[in-house]
């Protein structure tokens, strides 16, 4: 953790000498602050970690079981911290920076993702599906289709899609990931992203049975 001096905490309103107008809190620093920072003050790092890690987490044990969670998030953040002094100071938030690192990192645990995914194609229904079985979110996956009793079939289908494919699908409907920031973890262009989802979404309609856009 950061620790902060005794004599850098702000003292209550009652301890200021007579005569001195109320301060306005301070701003939060920037993530790029922060990691800026810590290029000289390393602790100063650990600011970014408590902002991010339990997202992060949250989304490789989506993405992998919990059993993997722990392991990634923690080499997520080793990476980036060695991998600061890179980190482009005009970007203020790091979450895509962090994703970006987490995604390729999930890649080499493609094998255990992919068993994760046919377990659940195999489960017939919410009590057979595995540890952490509402990770499938079919709404937000299929572009808020109506799919209530479709877990089984969505996870098949997000199977059949290639590894990256997958992994762009995921940072928007599960990382909430904007168009730019998902282009941003993957180093695209926002272009690329637009027209590969594009193609995601037809395909995850065929395997899934839905309609095509525009469709009646």
């Amino acid at each position: 953790m950061v620790r902060t001096a005794a004599t850098d905490i702000p003292r209550p309103v009652s301890q200021w000498p007579p005569g001195v107008p109320d301060r306005a809190p301070l701003a939060e620093p920037s993530d790029a602050e922060l990691i800026g920072a810590s290029l000289d003050r390393p602790d100063d790092f650990a600011g970014v970690f408590d902002r991010h890690a339990d997202e992060i987490h949250a989304y490789v044990g989506r993405r992998l079981g919990p059993e993997h969670a722990d392991d990634v998030t923690a080499e997520t953040f080793l990476l980036a911290f060695r991998k600061r002094h890179r980190y482009d100071p005009a970007r203020p938030d790091a979450r895509p920076w962090l994703y970006g690192i987490a995604s390729r990192l999930i890649s080499g645990h493609r094998r255990s993702e992919m068993r994760r995914l046919k377990a659940f194609a195999r489960a017939a229904n919410r009590e057979e599906r595995p540890p952490g079985g509402d990770a499938y979110d079919e709404e937000r996956t299929a572009e808020r289709a109506s799919a209530a009793a479709m877990r089984p079939a969505l996870a098949a289908a997000l199977a059949r899609l290639s590894a990256a494919e997958r992994e762009l699908l995921l940072l928007i409907a599960w990382a909430d990931l904007t168009y730019e920031e998902a282009a941003e973890a993957l180093g695209v262009p926002v272009g690329t992203v637009r027209s590969r989802l594009h193609r995601i979404r037809a395909k995850l309609r065929r395997h899934l049975h839905l309609p095509e856009e525009g469709t009646p």
